[in-house]
């Protein structure tokens, strides 16, 4: 019997206020409304995918996201160990009709880290408007997907993330398809073609679901897998990590691996006093940009017993064995992969991602490496349009060959040394930059070649960049079109400050300073030369306040409004030039993107 809502509601609530909830498999029922529903029934018989209960939901991803319809859902799944779980998810469906062939298509989309306290969960994060992944869901949305973002093992109340255990977070990412299908009116069913995504700790995600779909999940008609910035090597990685940027990444793998692998990681055996306290202030209340600052370039020494450096962590064979088992590359994956990743990446090393690439290559996957010229937050966005149209024609049935064979050379990484403070580079983004002329009421383009170079260090606060913006010619209406030469020289440093809060919001304000110059003036090739320009530099305030994502998504743009001082230099012409370019309410507006990547 299909229990509704309104009395739902007030049975479940009595039970859970007894501290637990009995219940056999059944059809799945609507969960409470509050946070009871993060509270698991006891269930005694049922298979993974099972829908346990779901219920409407409302997120939040920013104002661009198209209308869509939510549910919170809580359904079966199997850990690492082959236990049976209960995992918390969303599921997202835009309420436009598809405008693809067939059904709509699904994307199970694999979130990167969020962190371990329970308020981390992505569910929660999207309802409450602070999910730093917001731009990519709402991106796959837009393109009409219907998106289903499973939450991990371990977000329950009560329990702990089993972080990083790959094979428990692959097979969530599969059962909550399977979950989906059971909601009435979903229109999702295991015939639907799927797609996993996934960055980061979702990339780790999408593959290991990559290599255990065959046999854990073989009626799901999953057609490909995007899986970007993976730790595939869970040593080398942890080398990586160790004492450098990304730090809290292995404190919180080290807790989530020792949830899923007690024995492997015997924490009460291994952390002294220091290091079970600082477990306890994780799991409690951090998410993933508190412990980003918190434990940046900490040693592990300074968690264990006797102050045990890494090596010797390793060297224990329990624990060996347990990071050998999320080493990624022994199954063939069996639909279509694209793998990328970030040649500056601070925290997870580029090369061993792409002997991952070899290893599934040597098993005759069909590989795709796409290779990003920036740091692991910035790859992670910057990609988004390139995996999402790499998915579409997938999703078509178009063919791809791969670039398994390929005679490029192998990449090389080029990341900031670790072990000092957090440092995002801009080296030569190019630059789409625009003048309003207030007096003409016409618009100055910027070269295509223009480009800012910066390093925002966030760590420390500061931006220090500059322009480079090449000699250029504009057709400007004075009286008639006159072909302009212009330069625009930066005086000084562009300089201010730089930040990343605990909700993955960026801010930078500051300046940037140039001289504007008008070289000649003429009709075509005609030109009288001049050396007119600014009595004085032009000042341009560069703010922006907005997600972390607009680092990779091309949304992170300054605009505002200056003056232009007068112009000097222009011999008889300098009070018709000050006239037409100086003076207040200029408007500019500067965007700056990542470089284009490459395959290999």
């Amino acid at each position: 019997m299909r229990i509704t809502r309104t009395l739902a509601t007030p049975l479940l609530g009595l039970a859970l206020s007894l501290g637990f909830t009995a219940l056999p498999a059944q059809a799945a029922m609507l969960g409470p409304d509050d946070m009871s529903f993060y509270t698991p029934p006891m269930i005694t018989t049922g298979n993974p995918g099972d829908l346990v209960w779901y219920r409407e939901t409302s997120v939040d991803l920013g104002a661009s996201t198209p209308a869509s319809q939510a549910w919170n859902v809580l359904y079966r799944s199997t850990d690492a160990n082959g236990d049976s779980n209960q995992v918390t998810g969303t599921v997202l469906l835009p309420t436009q009709a598809w405008q693809g062939g067939g059904e709509r298509p699904v994307i199970s989309y694999a979130v990167g880290t969020h962190g371990l306290a329970q308020r981390c969960a992505p569910s929660l994060q999207m309802a409450a408007g602070n999910d730093y992944e917001s731009a990519n869901i709402a991106a796959a949305l837009q393109a009409g997907y219907a998106v289903l973002v499973t939450d991990n093992p371990g977000y329950t109340t009560g329990d702990r993330p089993t972080y990083m255990a790959g094979q428990a977070q692959g097979k969530a990412a599969l059962d909550i398809v399977r979950a989906a299908a059971q909601i009435p009116g979903s229109g999702i069913t295991t015939d639907t073609r799927i797609a996993l995504w996934g960055y980061s700790q979702g990339g780790q995600t999408s593959a290991w679901a990559g290599e255990l779909k065959e046999d854990y999940a073989p009626e799901l008609n999953l057609v490909a897998i995007a899986s970007g910035g993976t730790p595939a090597d869970f040593f080398d990685t942890a080398h990586y990590l160790n004492g450098s940027t990304g730090a809290s990444f292995l404190l919180q793998t080290v807790i989530g691996l020792a949830e899923q692998y007690p024995d492997g990681i015997p924490l009460d055996e291994l952390a002294n006093e220091q290091g079970k306290q600082e477990i306890e202030d994780v799991v409690a209340n951090q998410c993933v940009f508190d412990t980003l600052f918190t434990y940046m370039n900490r040693d592990i020494a300074d968690y264990t017993v006797g102050n045990q450096p890494l090596d010797d962590l390793l060297a224990l064979p329990s624990v060996n064995d347990t990071l050998a088992e999320q080493g990624l590359g022994g199954s063939k994956i069996p639909v279509p992969l694209y793998q990328y990743h970030g040649t500056a990446d601070e925290f997870i090393h580029l090369d061993q991602h792409l002997d991952l690439k070899r290893r599934y290559c040597r098993k005759f996957s069909n590989v795709t490496f796409g290779v990003y010229p920036s740091e692991h937050i910035v790859t992670q966005f910057q990609a988004a349009p390139t995996v999402l149209s790499w998915l579409n024609d997938r999703m078509a049935g178009d063919f791809t060959l791969g670039t398994c064979v390929t005679l490029k050379p192998r990449p090389q990484a080029n990341p900031n040394p670790g072990g000092g403070n957090f440092v995002v580079t801009l080296d030569e983004w190019p630059l789409d930059a625009s003048l309003e002329l207030a007096t003409l009421g016409q618009t100055l383009q910027l070269p295509e070649d223009a480009t800012f170079t910066a390093d925002t260090d966030m760590t420390a606060g500061t931006l220090d960049g500059n322009l480079q913006v090449p000699d250029f010619s504009a057709k400007l209406n004075i009286l008639l079109p006159v072909d302009v030469n212009l330069s625009v020289v930066p005086t000084a440093a562009t300089t201010g400050t730089a930040s990343l809060d605990n909700n993955g919001q960026l801010s930078v304000h500051g300046e940037a300073f140039a001289d504007i110059t008008v070289k000649s003036a003429g009709f075509g090739w005609l030109q009288i030369p001049f050396g007119c320009k600014t009595e004085t530099p032009v000042a341009f305030p560069v703010n922006f306040d907005g997600p972390v994502s607009a680092l990779g998504s091309g949304d992170l743009t300054f605009t505002g409004t200056t003056t232009f001082p007068p112009m000097s230099g222009c011999g008889m012409f300098n009070s018709l030039f000050t006239t037409l370019m100086s003076g207040p309410g200029q408007e500019y507006s500067f965007n700056v993107s990542p470089p284009a990547p490459t395959t290999w």
